[in-house]
């Protein structure tokens, strides 16, 4: 059997809201779909499908992504400049909790998105 990834699905209470951050992260609407009832869109981050969606009626969701939890944590996104992202994404209204730094070889940063979606930035060496 062959496998490989294919996409992850967020679940969003603002659709445009959390187009607009993902595309501001480098990753346009490339369709816009319902997902049974609900309203939704599919990004393109590098090659890797991102499935939004609204809340369908009738969904009982549980939890968020203020705290840790077992399960789904962070989206890591590799940039060229994490200094420049920082700087564009900051200016934009994004909340880093953690500014760019040395991680190791990697310098990385991590900023909240509609419904709490963290992501971390990461700038590999050249």
């Amino acid at each position: 059997m062959a496998n490989r990834y294919h996409h992850i699905h967020v679940i969003c209470t603002d659709l445009h809201a959390t187009e607009t951050f993902f595309a501001d992260l480098g990753a346009p609407v490339i369709e816009r779909r319902k997902f049974g009832a609900a309203d939704g869109a599919i990004v393109n981050l590098g090659g890797t499908h991102i499935y939004l969606r609204t809340r369908r009626e009738g969904d009982t969701l549980a939890g968020d992504s203020t705290t840790p939890r077992f399960g789904y944590d962070h989206l890591g996104v590799q940039v060229d400049d994490i200094d420049a992202a920082h700087k564009t994404l900051s200016a934009k209204g994004y909340k880093f909790f953690m500014t760019p730094q040395q991680q190791g070889p990697m310098r990385i940063a991590f900023l909240k998105g509609p419904d709490n979606i963290t992501v971390e930035l990461l700038q590999t060496p050249a």
